[in-house]
């Protein structure tokens, strides 16, 4: 069964680098991230250590074309 795990934002932005994402510039407590190669953007919350909601987390995949599987790689 695939469960979304509990996450931080800094956890997510070192499996986004590590596909190629770069951070372009931040608005706020949000980060924004882009990749050259496909135009993709991808906003993520940073809000210190606290762990990234579940569909904040599903959405964040979606912007990035992430699978579930693939971010449990990388992390």
């Amino acid at each position: 069964m695939n469960h979304f795990p509990a996450v931080t934002a800094k956890e997510v932005i070192k499996a986004l680098k590590q596909i190629g994402f770069y951070e372009h510039h931040q608005k706020g407590s949000h980060k924004i991230f882009k990749r050259d190669s496909d135009k993709r953007r991808v906003v993520i919350p940073f809000h210190g250590g606290s762990t990234i909601p579940r569909k904040t987390l599903k959405a964040i995949l979606l912007d990035a074309d992430l699978s579930l599987e693939k971010l449990k790689e990388l992390l």
